[in-house]
């Protein structure tokens, strides 16, 4: 091996690296507070959690998000967020 290359393992190749949790589009239905009401036309019965993410301020793509974890009426749980950048929902499981 030569110096500078990486071997496979855990180390592994990082040329190929892929994420592990693409966002998809979301259709959400808010309350007048931001509250999710619906996702994908799926109502929900409970929110478990928000937090609100900012992160990358200081570059010219800064990351603001506010993200919910939801129960739907079906049982579904899944995280949804609102990119407050763009006003763009997406889902992530």
């Amino acid at each position: 091996m030569r110096a500078g290359q990486v071997s496979g393992g855990e180390g592994g190749d990082h040329r190929h690296a892929r994420r592990l949790v693409v966002p998809q589009r979301a259709r959400v239905t808010v309350r007048a507070d931001g509250r999710p009401l619906s996702v994908d036309g799926r109502a929900v019965e409970s929110v478990r959690e928000s937090w609100l993410l900012e992160d990358r301020w200081w570059t010219e793509r800064p990351l603001r998000r506010r993200y919910w974890e939801v129960v739907s009426t079906d049982g579904r749980d899944e995280i949804v967020f609102h990119d407050l950048c763009t006003g763009r929902w997406w889902r992530q499981r």
